[in-house]
């Protein structure tokens, strides 16, 4: 304000009815352009005619933003005008602008990163550690016990050598099979080699197995070679199999190269099933569409050829049977045989160290976890079970139990599921360079127990619909029949890790495994699967009880 009561930068002018005030000529924003301008103005009147008549006077838009002239080009006009609407938009409550839009949320979004909710699930790990800590610190002097560290350290240099020597059996394979492909006689694969082969496996699985239970291993011990061993066999399995299946294919190749009897196979080639069937399904119907038409002989040949050759169609069968392809076969993190996998140019050692470190940690969090949160619960409710004189306090104490291992168990197995496919899995693609990595799909959104076992474990449910499901179709087995023999093997293969941990057999985590059978069932009608949110909420419930229920069952009753 000015000293004499009028605004700064104004003027008074005195008339009948009072002073008003008027402001000042503004200062032009750049000095220098204005009389520059001038100046133009001043060399352009002076080479033309004089004239005593005054300028025109000449509106503004805005700050500084003239007004075209009425033949102004339209691109002229235009860009005024834009320049007019965003100087009107700069006022003391800017506009909010409001859309038609979802929110992150909402099932209509598109919106899927939440890597956000990733990072708070470790923070809120270490804020469970940390808590731990202090108050181990304010109880017992130190910051953790490791109660069950012993079973850790307990067989552990006998296990590392069982274990490389269960891997280095394996290589009873390549052998075998040289014997059935070179055979001419009874030994060929599609007529005794197929039944030698399924003996050897049974004897080297039984083996390995009893071997724990023989030496009375620590429970730690003997889960990893039995989770080991079972892998080996599957890779074995594989291997053995679709190796076999491709000599009887490449005999069929060279017997069209002799001339035709009544007794040469003239049937369609066998194709063995992959997890891209139907990628290779639809790419074949639009090959064939387009294709020539050509002899039935010429066909068969082409068909046998492709069957023996790589999908990538650089390694042909038997160029694949080496040490060195088995011995990469045996690193890569699939359990499922091909005769070559697609690779990443090259290997990422950082990436390597991280998910290294990272297959340490989340086994320090774990014991974290059972240390103080699941063996106390259950070391209680042992000691209040043997005090208890009617069944229905024990009913009570074991449905507490259940419910106290709810938390913990989630947290256990969000950290088991971490661990194995994306940084144990993980580290053997970055060391194997191997590309498809693949392991697991959303089966957080699972809506059933078939979905689930599609998307938790892709590599084993890729070996058990190839090796499992399909060979059991392969037989003229319904698609029922098939799926419950798929689940009764995996049934079985879960309550063998069951009883290696709990030293019980009793059976309760292959009737509920098998028990999902009918779940399935009923989630597959029409309405029920219609209800999504519903269905997805029952599979956590279930999930989550079900681990807490099975650790309640085999070590309290």
């Amino acid at each position: 304000m000015a000293t004499n009561g009028t605004p700064r930068g104004t003027t008074t002018q005195s008339v009948a009815n009072g002073p008003i005030i008027q402001p000042h000529a503004r200062r032009p924003v750049n000095g220098h352009l204005a009389q520059a301008l001038r100046g133009e103005l001043a060399n352009t009147s002076s080479k033309e005619a004089p004239s005593t008549a005054p300028p025109p006077l000449r509106t503004n838009s805005g700050f500084n933003t003239p007004v075209p002239a009425d033949d102004a080009p339209p691109s002229v006009k235009a860009t005024s005008a834009a320049r007019r609407e965003l100087r009107r938009k700069e006022r003391m409550f800017p506009t909010v602008e409001y859309w038609s839009r979802v929110s992150y949320f909402d099932p209509k979004s598109d919106y899927s990163n939440f890597r956000g909710f990733f990072v708070l699930f470790w923070v809120g790990l270490a804020i469970m550690v940390i808590t731990a800590m202090l108050r181990n610190l304010r109880t017992t002097g130190n910051l953790l016990s490791f109660k069950q560290w012993p079973t850790f350290t307990q067989n552990i240099w006998e296990l590392a050598a069982v274990d490389l020597l269960m891997c280095a059996s394996t290589g009873i394979d390549m052998p075998l099979h040289l014997l059935y492909k070179n055979s001419k006689g009874w030994l060929r694969w599609n007529r005794l080699g197929m039944l030698v082969q399924s003996v050897v496996q049974a004897a080297w699985l039984a083996f390995w197995i009893s071997w724990p239970f023989v030496r009375q291993w620590s429970w730690t011990a003997q889960v990893f070679l039995t989770l080991h061993t079972l892998a080996m066999f599957m890779k074995l399995h594989s291997y053995a199999f679709y190796n076999g299946h491709l000599s009887t294919t490449l005999s069929r190749l060279k017997a069209l190269d002799m001339p035709i009897e009544p007794t040469t196979p003239m049937t369609a080639p066998l194709r063995y099933p992959t997890p891209r069937d139907y990628v290779q399904d639809a790419r074949q119907e639009h090959e064939d569409s387009e294709s020539p038409i050509v002899s039935p002989l010429m066909q068969l040949r082409d068909d046998l050829a492709k069957e023996v050759t790589s999908p990538l169609g650089n390694v042909t069968y038997p160029d694949n049977l080496t040490l060195a392809n088995f011995l990469d076969y045996l690193l890569c993190p699939t359990l499922c045989y091909e005769l070559e996998y697609p690779r990443t140019p090259e290997r990422s050692y950082l990436e390597l160290f991280y998910k290294t470190l990272a297959v340490f940690g989340c086994i320090f969090l774990m014991i974290v976890t059972s240390e103080e949160f699941i063996i106390p619960v259950l070391d209680d409710s042992r000691i209040r079970l043997a005090r208890t004189r009617n069944w229905i306090d024990g009913s009570l104490i074991f449905a507490e139990t259940v419910s106290r291992l709810l938390f913990p168990f989630m947290v256990t197995f969000l950290l088991v599921f971490l661990v194995i496919f994306e940084y144990v899995l993980g580290a053997f693609a970055e060391i194997t360079r191997f590309a498809d990595r693949q392991f697991y799909s959303d089966w957080w959104n699972s809506l059933d127990w078939l979905e689930f076992s599609r998307e938790w474990n892709i590599p084993v449910h890729n070996f058990f619909r190839r090796h499992v499901y399909s060979a059991s179709r392969g037989v003229k087995l319904s698609r029922p029949a098939s799926t419950a023999i798929t689940f009764f093997i995996s049934a079985v293969a879960h309550e063998l890790v069951m009883g290696c941990i709990t030293r019980k057999f009793r059976g309760y985590g292959f009737i509920l495994m098998m028990m999902q059978i009918p779940f399935v069932a009923i989630q597959r009608l029409p309405w029920v699967r219609k209800q999504e949110l519903l269905n997805n909420v029952m599979f956590w419930i279930f999930m989550i009880m079900g681990l807490s229920l099975l650790c309640a069952l085999y070590v309290l009753v």
